[in-house]
């Protein structure tokens, strides 16, 4: 079996595999929900021996209000906790910040082919998405959860 065959079977034998992509630039592009609700993407780039585990968020309006009412110190806190808890967790990530205020983060680690085994790919996405709860919760830690009253009812507690 070659790689992009073996990587299509595990996701679908752990019920995870959502759908193919088209993307000029991998030679392949998997759109995966793990767990329930959260997507991430499972890429190879074009000429590259290595898959891209990635999960990008945006944050909600509402926590970004939050944010806006804290104090510039308690802004820059945070994201100096939220960068030294993301690199405990051994992922690469970005994050964009506007004005101190987090707007957007993307979180991803890579698996070489060398290594690439089903229990690595499986660690390598979990390890992505417990980054990325990481940030979650270091949100309401430090701002709150965002009132009932202003959640939109179609839409996750935090992010869009």
């Amino acid at each position: 079996m070659d790689i992009e065959e073996n990587i299509r079977t595990w996701l679908m034998d752990e019920e995870c595999l959502l759908e193919k992509k088209f993307d000029e630039n991998a030679e392949f592009h998997y759109i995966i929900e793990f767990p329930k609700e959260n997507i991430m993407d499972v890429v190879k780039p074009v000429g590259k021996d290595c898959i891209i585990i990635a999960c990008a968020t945006q944050v909600a309006q509402e926590h970004i209000n939050l944010m806006l009412s804290s104090t510039p110190d308690t802004r820059r806190d945070f994201i100096l906790d939220l960068q030294m808890g993301l690199n405990s967790y051994l992922v690469d990530f970005e994050i964009n910040i506007n004005q101190d205020l987090l707007q957007q983060f993307v979180v991803t680690d890579t698996v070489y082919e060398d290594g690439l085994t089903k229990n690595e790919l499986i660690k390598t996405i979990k390890r992505v998405f417990k980054a990325k709860l990481h940030c979650i919760f270091l949100i309401d830690k430090k701002f709150g959860p965002i009132p009932q009253n202003q959640v939109q009812s179609n839409q996750n507690d935090m992010f869009i």
